[in-house]
């Protein structure tokens, strides 16, 4: 399949947006919505849910592009051979392009699967453990999945940003508080029937959905509010806000192993705040060990040690 330029660059145009807005909503709101289906796609045909999110996070501008939208076609799959249903013409690489209209977007998902477990050209991917996230995008990328030369390294990124590969050992990482009586439990079950309570770097958070506060959320996990402003470096008179990553325990003085020589490159309307909640550490920690003073204001492009 070509690659999709217009696609990839309505995907960074959205992702710089976000950026400058000093959110990821966007992004985290495609991942939870979409997580259950790529996980069971997973199940039934052995392709990484992390890959099949971060490739509808890329493909589909994180489910806002018109072809998203008005098709459910998340993947940018073609028309091809034998596709006899509905499509919508929208120029990519050729003027007159013609993509697959689904029904719904668990159709769009569920073709994806088939597309790839289908075409003799990938069957080499599915020799590969669906743990071997770096393995599958390299191979989509050889493979011919697409042309940008940097679409396997896309990919990664994309999974390492968001914490994809949580999802590749078939779980969802959930926070259970304790609870001592049936109303607890139920309002409980509630709370996390609305949130998907991820890992990152050993440390349970969730994002932030409209109404939540301190106090809610708090009492749904088994904390205080003010140790949920300590575990999230915040003061004690902010105000949660819909989209904000909150940690329900203390984070880490380190990045994972992983970042071990992999120094963070700062991106536009980053702060050392939004970083160390995207890493899991503490933000004392993050000033620390780049020797740094708390009066820092990171550069677009500057350099920082994450563990």
């Amino acid at each position: 399949m070509k690659r999709r330029f217009l696609a990839f660059l309505a995907f960074a145009a959205a992702s710089l947006c976000c950026f400058a807005q000093g959110t990821q909503q966007i992004y985290w709101n495609y991942v939870n919505r979409y997580s259950d289906m790529a996980v069971d796609q997973m199940q039934r045909y052995g392709i990484p849910a992390s890959i099949t999110l971060a490739q509808g996070l890329c493909e589909s501008g994180a489910g806002q592009s018109r072809l998203a939208t008005e098709a459910h076609n998340h993947f940018g799959i073609k028309v091809g051979t034998g596709w006899t249903g509905k499509y919508i013409v929208i120029a990519d690489d050729r003027p007159d392009d013609r993509f697959r209209v689904y029904r719904t977007d668990d159709e769009s998902y569920e073709d994806h699967s088939r597309f790839l477990s289908r075409q003799p050209r990938y069957r080499s991917l599915f020799s590969l453990s669906h743990t071997d996230y770096r393995g599958w995008a390299h191979g989509l990328k050889r493979c011919g999945y697409a042309t940008n030369p940097r679409y396997a390294e896309m990919l990664i990124g994309v999974i390492e940003r968001y914490n994809l590969t949580q999802f590749d050992s078939r779980t969802s990482g959930r926070y259970h508080a304790h609870t001592s009586t049936q109303a607890e439990a139920e309002a409980e079950s509630s709370f996390f029937a609305e949130h998907i309570v991820y890992k990152n770097n050993g440390c349970y958070m969730i994002v932030a959905n409209v109404g939540d506060t301190w106090e809610n959320v708090a009492r749904e996990t088994g904390t205080k509010p003010w140790r949920l402003l300590q575990y999230n470096d915040l003061p004690a008179d902010y105000q949660m806000r819909t989209g904000d990553v909150v940690y329900l325990q203390k984070k880490k003085r380190k990045a994972d192993r992983q970042f071990r020589h992999q120094p963070h490159t700062v991106q536009p309307g980053e702060s050392m705040y939004s970083i160390s909640q995207r890493y899991g550490i503490r933000l004392a920690s993050l000033y620390k060990m780049n020797k740094l003073n708390t009066d820092y204001e990171p550069q677009v492009g500057d350099l920082l040690r994450v563990r």
